[in-house]
């Protein structure tokens, strides 16, 4: 057999490129200088005896078989990079790396919570967080870059077959108001001062937005009724136009534990609903799962969802047409390392 015309290191300053839009952008990214990068792509393309960048442009632009080559790159690039996770796991948990996604809000809010108890109990283990939306961190999860993901949107109907959707936790979107908002001394609102109100609210574009409204429908509440004072860029930023009176919000219960704890917010129940949204670990069962990642999925995310450990096989054999108990985030009180 001949030898490959390409290597590893070839293929990373493609896949550099492709990423940067520049030779020296990618130069600068893999902490090599430009002319090295311009010499393994000249030997790679000659190598391959085809060009794989245009180079009219200003911006670097693969060529068709620059992106069949990026394409499956990809592939070959990840498959090393599960090899050596493999071969770390031998050390059992005294090194290697757990990679973890999540959806914005549980990325922000709950998950370094969950990653600080993962570090107390393996501290050699390295860990990364990936925050993006539900779509970009399913599409992570399938193509291998992520161990496993908490989201809490829907996960794209094309990726449903490939991976596993466990539900996780139901996680309460509490309608927040002013602390000397009139509403705000009742017990309970009724849906009908809802329309009454002036909310603020993240992009209709985003990913959050779309899930709230969707489960508000399901609760019976009538978006396009909702009047929308502003719309904020970021949880944080709704967060602090609620609390200088600008408006209400429903935003995560998960997002609001410090400010309710200071009295700053004011969380108002709504009489007979109970607006929540299923939180679910995504994972990829054809690939391969290192022991960072079955030890996050069995000593940690029982004890944030306040429910008995249960084995990773177990959870992922189970049929997909039995039940599984809804599991609150509000009842976590498991200390570091209990079960």
């Amino acid at each position: 057999m001949s030898d490959l015309p390409f290597t590893l290191d070839q293929l990373r300053i493609l896949k550099a490129i492709a990423a940067e839009g520049s030779f020296k952008r990618a130069a600068d990214s893999l902490y090599v200088s430009q002319p090295a990068v311009s010499l393994q792509v000249q030997n790679l393309e000659r190598q391959l005896d085809v060009p794989l960048f245009d180079r009219g442009g200003r911006r670097a632009q693969l060529t068709e078989a620059g992106h069949l080559l990026l394409s499956y790159g990809d592939r070959i690039l990840t498959l090393c990079q599960e090899t050596c996770r493999a071969i770390e796991d031998l050390q059992n948990l005294q090194g290697g790396t757990l990679i973890v996604g999540a959806s914005q809000t549980t990325g922000t809010y709950l998950l370094p919570r969950m990653i600080g108890l993962f570090r107390q109990n393996y501290p050699d283990v390295a860990v990364q967080l990936h925050v993006h939306s539900t779509r970009r961190t399913a599409w992570s999860v399938a193509n291998g870059q992520i161990d496993l993901a908490i989201i809490g949107g829907e996960v794209p109907p094309e990726l449903q077959d490939s991976l596993e959707i466990i539900p996780y936790a139901e996680d309460e979107l509490a309608l927040i108001l002013p602390v000397l908002h009139s509403l705000a001394h009742l017990g309970t609102v009724q849906k009908e001062d809802l329309y009454k109100l002036q909310f603020i609210t993240l992009d209709s574009q985003s990913t959050i937005r779309k899930v709230i409204d969707q489960v508000l429908t399901r609760c019976g509440i009538e978006t396009r009724r909702l009047k929308i004072e502003m719309e904020l860029n970021s949880i944080e930023a709704i967060k602090n136009a609620v609390q200088a009176g600008l408006g209400a919000a429903f935003v995560s219960i998960s997002a609001i534990e410090k400010e309710l704890q200071m009295g700053v917010l004011h969380r108002a129940r709504i009489e007979d609903v109970v607006v929540n949204r299923t939180l679910s670990v995504i994972i990829n069962p054809n690939r391969y799962r290192s022991k960072a990642a079955e030890a996050f999925f069995k000593e940690i995310l029982p004890q944030f969802a306040s429910h008995k450990p249960v084995a990773v096989d177990d959870r992922i054999n189970q049929d997909a047409a039995e039940p599984v108990e809804p599991l609150s985030l509000e009842a976590t009180t498991s200390k570091p390392g209990g079960k």
